[in-house]
């Protein structure tokens, strides 16, 4: 099974994606963890370049969305594709939601059009649930306690599209995308996204 977290900059993803990774470790579950852009040499070196470029690389929307397009698809056939096919659960750090929600809803492409270019680069592949962690931009940005990368320095309006982007798609795709309020507890948040989880995995058993 395939699962991975999204939402906007600060909302807590990386924290309950550890939790729930241990979670699913101590029942006994065979779990591949991978963050996107990244956990390939090729997706590494995307990585970089997307988020720490600097202004010395300016890199427009439809390059940006594309960059992140080739990390993922190097991601799908490298790591996730032979873990499913091993039988293991991947657990990913965001996925094709991002660069809708971003590159389209915040940047201004079409969003169908980055559907679609990214059904080409996963080669269809998507996750079987998403957990979509949700509060206020503000507050959100507040969290974000460290030096911000690229993506982290957008403006309170880009941010504002951004969230509306999440949200708009997960009402489109509420039977694979859930939306968790992020401005819960640590361990509120970690236990609504576990009952969602046992469902997801109960009905694959």
């Amino acid at each position: 099974m395939f699962f991975s977290f999204d939402g906007i900059d600060g909302v807590g993803k990386t924290t309950q994606l550890h939790l729930f990774c241990q979670w699913l470790r101590s029942l006994g579950h065979p779990v591949v963890m991978c963050r996107d852009p990244g956990s390939t040499p090729l997706g590494e070196r995307i990585r970089d370049i997307l988020l720490h470029g600097g202004d010395e690389l300016p890199i427009t929307l439809r390059a940006e969305m594309l960059l992140y397009m080739a990390a993922r698809a190097q991601l799908v056939e490298d790591i996730i594709q032979p873990a499913l096919e091993n039988g293991q659960i991947v657990v990913s750090d965001r996925f094709l939601l991002a660069n809708i929600a971003y590159q389209a809803f915040a940047g201004g492409l079409d969003a169908k059009v980055v559907r679609d270019v990214g059904c080409v680069a996963t080669a269809g592949l998507m996750p079987d649930c998403v957990f979509l962690l949700d509060m206020s931009e503000t507050t959100a940005q507040k969290r974000l306690d460290r030096e911000l990368d690229r993506m982290e320095q957008q403006s309170e309006d880009y941010r504002l599209r951004l969230r509306e982007g999440f949200l708009a798609e997960a009402r489109r795709d509420a039977q694979h995308i859930h939306i968790i309020n992020a401005a819960q507890s640590i361990d509120q948040v970690q236990e609504q996204i576990q009952q969602l989880a046992q469902t997801a995995l109960n009905s694959i058993e």
